[in-house]
């Protein structure tokens, strides 16, 4: 829906849609293949009309058949095309790791540079509602661990969109981490073109007196934080990742020198997660400006339940993250 004053009030889904239409009309080696991305319009109808606008041979379905056709994605890159994967679950990706992890991010250093790899493997990661723990795992700690490719996890429309576009023109194999649960997420953004940086954190709320620091859904979870620790007086600063790799570690060390506490938030696991990694860079950067322990609130080391009660004590919520702030400020 446009303003009338070049910007437009659209959801996630709609913005990641727009990022891959226009890059498409950019681009015509910009292609997309998985399941149900054509004639179903897409699982999440990210991909809606663009079958009937680009045709069958830049808008693919496949079987269910996820290390076939991510391979057969991973050629396409290396001969001049750039292919968006869809994934229907980053769970599914599992099943495609042979050809994403043993190809897509080794082959520009295995052929001396001679082949780029410029592909997009997207998807929603982490939990949706009730899909229990096969559909509820968060893989960027896994990919996160491999060099080769970027990782990014957007909370919002406007990230979403121009984080997606600087991915497809980017040379290099791109895991890109959406949320199934905020989708439906409406905001203003530009109706007229533009690019958010790959490797660049936002600040979201100004604080001084606590850093909490997330990405992806998370997020939004945290921004209630914020608002329950401003009722007591407390100005909690508040930093979205964006691009989990490569870290922007320089805006979080500017903040944790600023507040001198950090509160790290994933809904990935806690053993060797996103949060170990970027505490242990907080401790290498900033060890002399913390006046209290780095607190990390993370999915509990269990598969994720089915049960909703369950799933809710499972994820990071409020109640756990005011805890965490409450230890670290005592």
């Amino acid at each position: 829906m446009s303003n009338g004053n070049g910007t437009q009030v659209i959801d996630l889904r709609e913005a990641l849609r727009q990022a891959i239409d226009e890059e498409m009309t950019r681009d015509p080696n910009v292609f997309v293949m998985g399941e149900e991305v054509g004639e179903y319009n897409g699982a999440y109808k990210v991909t809606k009309g663009l079958l009937d606008k680009w045709g069958p041979k830049r808008i693919v379905d496949t079987p269910i058949s996820e290390l076939g056709f991510a391979g057969l994605c991973v050629g396409a890159a290396m001969t001049g095309l750039r292919p968006i994967v869809e994934f229907m679950s980053f769970n599914f990706s599992f099943v495609a790791a042979d050809q994403m992890i043993s190809n897509a991010i080794k082959m520009y250093y295995m052929s001396g540079g001679r082949f780029s790899v410029p592909i997009v493997f997207r998807g929603p990661n982490g939990a949706a509602a009730q899909v229990s723990s096969q559909h509820s795992h968060c893989v960027e700690a896994i990919y996160g661990n491999l060099p080769g490719w970027y990782v990014l996890a957007p909370s919002n429309a406007y990230d979403a969109k121009g984080l997606l576009k600087s991915a497809i023109r980017d040379n290099n194999p791109v895991i890109f981490l959406e949320s199934e649960l905020i989708y439906g997420e409406k905001m203003e953004i530009p109706a007229q073109e533009y690019l958010v940086p790959i490797g660049k954190a936002r600040i979201v709320q100004e604080g001084q007196d606590v850093t909490l620091i997330s990405h992806s859904r998370m997020i939004h979870v945290c921004k209630e934080v914020v608002k329950e620790l401003a009722k007591k007086g407390i100005k909690a600063e508040l930093i979205d990742l964006r691009t989990l790799k490569p870290l922007d570690i320089a805006t979080i060390a500017a903040s944790i020198r600023k507040t001198h506490r950090g509160v790290l938030v994933e809904e990935g696991h806690v053993f060797a997660g996103i949060a170990a990694e970027m505490g242990f860079q907080i401790m290498e950067h900033c060890f002399d400006d913390l006046d209290a322990p780095l607190e990390r609130v993370c999915q509990l080391e269990t598969p994720m339940p089915y049960s909703k009660m369950l799933e809710q004590e499972t994820i990071p919520n409020v109640k756990r993250i005011l805890a965490a702030v409450y230890r670290t400020l005592s």
